[in-house]
């Protein structure tokens, strides 16, 4: 009987299609597989009202069937979930601290929970006071009850050592695939000429991603190139209704894509890629950027000095943004030598074999490479 079994919570299920943690688990189930663990992933809803069993690529799937939408829903699936979970012989690798009050569950019923503690997700704009309570709440649980926690870049691993024994923290980054080509006909479709444009990713379009600020900064002045601003907006929205207006006649705005080679072709042929986010860990979208090589114009924080380095250039403000646009675009010798330190960085740190592989060292009670928060 095979006693490698790992058990993934906290997402909804893979394939992907939702967000970072799901494309991660996406790849971490079948690594795991591979070295010889059975895998088991829990998916939020069942399409036949009750609770089902099945494979995806070797992996077993347990779908919970949810009667909540949104929020409400979320944690109702993660009440059902652990609870079926804890009838399963396993290690558990939660994804996400959001319902920590679980956690502590799981460690009364004795069981190895490695918990992904995200980001500072308490501290995002976006959120009410009694969201922001919540999940602050939360976060001391996960913190409290889990096993080891997973810290996503040197800064959340500092701010854990406020809640925890530094000496259950391991850094272990986001990863991504080097995209090293891509067919530039999605951009053609799109009125799109190959480093004749500059991205910005951002799905869910909030002020705590400075994205008036690069909108505007851009907006300045005629740059001969466009700026491609992926994410959904909506005129009804106040935020993204003062983002649309903004906007200068250089900047397009298609919606976001999730379509893999469209998103790959922005990437590769992008000349720079615009990330204005204020607050979090190692962003997947920043990290992609770096596997693409791309030159990176980033808001000045430690967070994303630390994933970017030598790849960046940052901004604290819409005044310096529009100067490092400026000399950006100015400097093809720069933009070049910022490409390479992007690839040069990606291959440092963010490869999914050594992502992949400092997890199953975790996972596997082995020593994380670099990964420890000092004590």
């Amino acid at each position: 009987m095979n006693e490698k079994k790992l058990i993934i919570l906290g997402i909804r299920g893979i394939p992907a299609a939702h967000g970072g943690f799901e494309t991660f688990a996406e790849r971490l189930a079948p690594w795991m597989r591979d070295k010889g663990w059975d895998v088991t992933v829990y998916c939020q809803g069942s399409d036949t009202g009750a609770r089902k069993e099945d494979s995806w690529e070797g992996i077993r799937r347990i779908h919970i069937p949810v009667r909540l939408d949104g929020a409400v829903g979320t944690i109702e699936f993660d009440v059902r979930s652990t609870a079926d979970a804890l009838r399963q012989p396993g290690t558990i690798l939660t994804l996400g601290y959001n319902t920590g009050f679980l956690s502590s569950w799981v460690r009364m019923r004795g069981r190895t929970n490695y918990i992904n503690m995200d980001g500072l997700e308490w501290k995002r704009a976006k959120y009410s006071r009694a969201a922001k309570t919540y999940l602050w709440i939360n976060e001391r649980l996960a913190a409290r009850a889990g096993t080891r926690l997973v810290a996503d870049h040197p800064t959340i691993a500092e701010h854990l050592a406020t809640r925890a024994d530094s000496g259950k923290i391991d850094m272990i980054p986001y990863g991504s695939a080097a995209i090293a080509s891509a067919d530039p006909a999605p951009l053609h479709a799109m009125g799109l000429e190959p480093r004749r444009f500059l991205t910005l990713i951002a799905p869910w379009p909030e002020p705590e991603n400075s994205i008036l600020e690069i909108v505007s900064a851009f907006s300045r002045r005629p740059r001969g190139v466009k700026l491609v601003v992926l994410g959904k907006y909506e005129k009804g929205h106040a935020y993204q209704a003062k983002v649309l207006a903004t906007g200068g006649p250089e900047v397009m705005f298609p919606g976001a894509i999730y379509d893999t080679p469209t998103v790959h072709a922005l990437r590769f042929h992008s000349l720079a890629y615009m990330h204005g986010h204020q607050v979090g860990g190692t962003n997947p979208s920043l990290v992609e950027a770096l596997g693409a090589g791309n030159p990176v114009i980033a808001h000045d924080n430690p967070f994303n000095r630390w994933v970017a380095g030598e790849a960046g250039r940052y901004f604290a403000n819409e005044d310096e943004c529009a100067d490092r646009i400026d000399a950006l675009l100015a400097d093809d010798k720069v933009r070049q030598e910022m490409s390479a330190a992007a690839r040069a960085r990606w291959e440092q740190e963010f490869t999914w074999p050594k992502v992949l592989g400092d997890y199953e060292r975790l996972i596997e009670q082995l020593p994380v490479a670099g990964g420890t928060a000092p004590r």
